[in-house]
């Protein structure tokens, strides 16, 4: 793992605390670069303390490599069955930004309603963990089974809700996994607000493929202005 990779992902979670995606829990990873049948991911850590130092490595049965003997986040299933099950995916994030919740527990469900969010497509799914575990889990994505099960509902989307948990987002980049994130909780906090005042006109699913495509071409304006932010 390059030097600068890890530099990215440090400043990734830094970002995405001080954006209010990550608080104390949540977690960002990268598919390494050499190869793809391992991802790096911080040790089990505070989002805003990670440094470069702090990174491991784990294979995508969710073992960890590290020299050092050190731990990750339990729910690093999430990373290693969607990686495996998606090649196309070379960053993700999970969070439990606050305004998505109510998207995974209600009816309603999550649509783009500005340029901004068009990567959300035509449907948010939402994984139902009590489908693949029953109804007394304690709602952890903590094992390669239920890793597998959430990675069957995100299927070819970019993000999907976790009912009463969060969500998942993914990127082939760190900067767009990271843009994503932000601007799902964005989204969900406009749609929130708009369904105040009556029927939401919502982006059509071509116009939320043109301007993901769009926004896909400027993601290094907003991760410089949210750089300098969270290293304040």
């Amino acid at each position: 793992m390059t030097t600068q990779l890890r530099e990215d992902l440090a400043l990734a979670n830094k970002i995405l605390v001080n954006e209010g995606v990550l608080d104390g829990f949540g977690h960002i990873s990268v598919r390494s670069p050499n190869n793809p049948d391992r991802f790096f991911i911080a040790r089990s850590m505070a989002p805003a303390l990670v440094e470069a130092q702090d990174i491991v490595e784990v294979d995508l049965d969710g073992h960890v490599h590290d020299s050092q003997g050190r731990r990750t986040y339990v729910e690093r299933f999430i990373h290693s069955a969607i990686y495996k099950a998606r090649p196309d995916v070379m960053s993700v994030v999970h969070s439990h930004s606050p305004a998505v919740i109510p998207f995974g527990v209600t009816g309603a469900r999550l649509r783009p309603i500005c340029h901004m969010s068009g990567f959300l497509g035509a449907v948010t799914p939402v994984y139902e963990i009590r489908h693949s575990a029953g109804e007394n889990t304690d709602l952890l994505i903590s094992n390669q089974a239920l890793g597998e099960s959430l990675a069957q509902v995100l299927g070819q989307s970019n993000v999907a809700l976790m009912r009463g948990h969060g969500s998942v987002t993914v990127g082939n980049e760190i900067k767009q996994a990271v843009f994503r994130a932000i601007y799902t909780e964005s989204n969900a906090r406009l749609q929130s607000e708009a369904s105040r005042f009556g029927e939401i006109n919502f982006l059509t699913e071509a116009e939320a493929k043109a301007t993901s495509d769009m926004n896909d071409l400027h993601l290094d304006r907003p991760w410089e202005m949210w750089k300098r932010n969270a290293l304040k």
